[in-house]
């Protein structure tokens, strides 16, 4: 019965493969670059946002 086990390892492989493809960047480099300075650009603003609160009633907070 040793094609059952060629089976389980053929799997094992096969998810191995398949896990690693995902990982993978599909993006050329300059789309990847873009992506890159929009979500800097969003974290920015989250940024700023955050510290103009703080700034106009930093002992306000929600406490739960």
């Amino acid at each position: 019965m040793t094609r059952g086990n060629q089976r389980d390892k053929a799997r094992e492989k096969n998810l191995k493969d398949m896990a690693g493809q995902k990982k993978k960047n599909n993006q050329s480099g300059t789309e990847f670059q873009k992506t890159k300075e929009e979500q800097a650009a969003i974290m920015r603003e989250k940024q700023q946002k955050a510290e103009a609160k703080k700034a106009e009633g930093g002992a306000e907070t929600k406490k739960k």
